[in-house]
């Protein structure tokens, strides 16, 4: 399933790719001719100096020797005449000319100025003359521009291989590169759509590693991988065929290979599924602390908790190491000695079945076969040492697929482009219950109505369903039971994207993006403008805030804006809901991070940003939501009381209970 879903991915710039394979072959194709060169070169023009000659009239690949002409035979035209055939032979280090045809075959020796070749036919003993270092260049003459033409053309192929090889490794790189970089995006894309819910229960490192580092393992599947699996089977192919050319019976010899090859992969990937499997999840593990370590670092170093930190890396930096050494011994154990053995036994083989052949003298082989058949065995470990060495590279990338579809598999929501016009802002929650598991409800049966243009207050003790009830509304979660409505429309019916379009919200924890303080006001929405985004500011009262500030709203923000006080970040944070101009408002606890004097810059501002605008609070200090037009009291999931400031302090109920310990505590720290 996942080598069927790379392959996907790579059908995309399926172009590109077989571009690279077909220059590939080319290449491999370039370079498995040089064995066929190297043995024309020694068996017909080296060793060929003991073919046929013959006596000719003085011409083109003659060569003269005791005042007469003589040329090869394989050198006479149609029709040409011959002269009389005289031999050439080499005993030793010796080369002799005997002017008479003599069989080749037999044991050779010389004494004398005499030949003896004895064989089955018998011992014959021929007159002989012993040629000179000088008369010897003079046969190998003819043979020199052969070899020389030769050697271009085999030089030519190298060449034509170097050039398809680097084409095909550019266009691997390429077509690889593209691959990775759509599959990034599409994971990056994906991650927007999930659920919040999904990110409650997995740590950002996992996620971030999934991106980048399996994603990054893939790539080595379509560059390395893919070249060498593809290059080494042509190589295989083509020298299972070179050496079937040249010896049937040695290629059928060299096929039991293949059931070895088989097996091997079956138990090697047996382990190495398991075992990156585990490697690759410590990856994660080791990235998600890491992100968690760098993000707590304060709390870390102001509570002493460095050594105990690094223990729990370490741990799992342990297991990580453990893993990558049995990786280690399996590659060490099925690499290069099981490649060695396999090697040493074929030319065991090899040798065996020659051996017996030489004790035939029928099947006496040449030496320029003997060179091609020992270059081609020799060159047949290359790419299986080449397969060998890609397994581990291959499970990686097989494991590292596994995580990155599961990633995508992921059930999301579409990105709608749906428009909506304007919400008037009236929203009704009717008898919503919501439990962030099943069963264990942390809403029950709320009901309550926010009119356009009214400031509703959520106040309540911590885990009392406040901001539970603001993750119903802008659907980052649904309602087990109940509805909410927008101007009477569900809530459910509204695709997320087009329901948040005209809403706003201001967490307690605001984050800033690295950018500039008008890149994260814009969230670099072009339908913001400059003069908008200073505008909000203005409208919060951050320009008072942010004026020391040299470059204003294009002073640099790094990341979560740490150069930032808390006060100004709220600040930011604030002005980019209202930039938006939603419908509907929602201030969770947007306050209470902010010192007094911040505090009061943004209540003289909120009098005028609330006209026309459905505005939630979730209140922390109780003195800011005075004004609002409804205050609800929550408890245990449940609305507990309801009503202006003046009604539920009437009441002297849990509203005035909470009021007066605020107040109390305030008197207590002015005193």
């Amino acid at each position: 399933m996942v080598g069927k879903r790379l392959y996907q991915y790579a059908a995309l710039y399926k172009k590109i790719i077989w571009a690279a394979l077909v220059m590939l072959t080319i290449s491999v194709t370039a370079d498995l001719a040089g064995p066929f060169i190297a043995k024309r070169v020694i068996d017909s023009h080296i060793l060929g100096i003991e073919s046929t000659w013959y006596g000719s009239a003085k011409g083109r690949d003659t060569i003269e020797y005791n005042d007469q002409f003589y040329k090869r035979g394989a050198y006479f035209k149609d029709g040409e005449q011959k002269g009389k055939q005289v031999s050439i032979l080499q005993i030793g280090r010796k080369f002799v000319f005997i002017d008479r045809a003599v069989s080749k075959e037999g044991k050779r020796s010389l004494t004398d100025n005499v030949v003896t070749i004895k064989n089955k036919q018998g011992t014959q003993s021929y007159k002989a003359d012993i040629l000179t270092k000088r008369e010897l260049m003079d046969f190998y003459e003819p043979e020199i521009p052969r070899i020389l033409k030769l050697a271009a053309f085999y030089f030519g192929l190298l060449v034509v291989a170097a050039i398809f090889q680097y084409g095909q490794r550019y266009n691997l790189q390429k077509a690889a590169n593209r691959i990775i970089q759509k599959m990034r995006r599409d994971l990056f894309s994906h991650i927007q759509t999930l659920h919040i819910s999904y990110y409650d229960n997995l740590p950002a490192g996992k996620v971030v590693s999934r991106i980048t580092n399996d994603t990054e393992a893939i790539k080595e599947l379509y560059v390395a991988v893919l070249a060498n699996f593809f290059s080494s089977i042509i190589n295989i192919i083509g020298i299972f065929i070179a050496v079937f050319i040249l010896s049937p019976k040695l290629s059928a010899l060299c096929l039991l290979l293949v059931p070895i090859m088989v097996i091997w992969t079956l138990v090697y990937r047996k382990f190495a599924s398991k075992y990156n499997h585990v490697i690759r999840s410590r990856v994660s593990d080791i990235n998600a602390t890491i992100n968690e370590s760098i993000q707590g670092m304060t709390v870390i170093q102001a509570f002493n908790r460095e050594q105990e930190t690094v223990k729990g890396f370490e741990k799992l930096n342990e297991e990580h190491f453990h893993y990558q050494n049995k990786m280690l011994s399996l590659n060490s154990l099925t690499g290069h000695n099981l490649v060695n053995i396999l090697r040493n036994i074929t030319f065991v083989a090899f040798i065996w079945y020659f051996g017996k052949e030489s004790l035939n003298l029928n099947s006496v082989i040449s030496l320029g076969m003997l060179y091609a058949l020992v270059d081609y065995i020799n060159r047949l470990f290359h790419p299986i040492s080449g397969i060998v060495n890609q397994f581990a590279n291959l499970e990686q990338a097989l494991v590292a697929g596994e995580r990155v579809f599961q990633l995508l598999d992921e059930k999301g929501t579409l990105v709608s482009d749906e428009k909506i016009t304007r919400y008037k802002g009236n929203v009704e929650f009717n008898n919503v219950s919501f439990g962030y598991k099943e069963g264990e409800y942390v809403l029950k049966d709320i009901s309550f109505k926010a009119s356009q243009g009214e400031t509703v207050a959520l106040v309540g003790h911590t885990g009392s369903g406040k901001s539970s009830i603001m993750n119903l509304l802008f659907r980052f979660y649904d309602s087990s039971k109940g509805a909410i409505t927008i101007d009477g429309r569900n809530v459910k019916d509204i695709p997320y994207q087009t329901l948040r379009e005209h809403m706003g919200i201001v967490l307690q924890d605001p984050y800033l993006f690295t950018g500039t303080i008008a890149s994260n006001v814009s969230l670099n929405d072009p339908r913001i403008s400059a003069e908008t985004i200073e505008k909000a500011l203005r409208d919060v009262g951050a320009d008072q805030v942010l004026t020391h500030l040299e470059k204003g709203i294009d002073t640099p923000v790094i990341e979560k804006g740490s150069t930032l006080s808390s006060g100004q970040r709220q600040l930011i944070s604030f002005a980019r809901a209202l930039a938006f101009n939603p419908a509907i408002l929602i201030l969770d606890e947007a306050t209470s991070s902010i010192d007094t004097e911040t505090e009061a810059v943004i209540q003289e501002a909120m009098e005028v940003l609330k006209k026309g605008r459905t505005t939630f609070i979730i209140a922390h200090r109780l003195s800011t939501i005075k004004n609002a037009d409804q205050i609800l009291v929550l408890d245990k999931g449940e609305v507990a009381e309801k009503g202006s400031h003046e009604e539920l302090m009437n009441l002297r109920g849990r509203y005035y209970q909470m009021y007066q310990l605020q107040q109390g505590i305030q008197q207590n720290r002015a005193g």
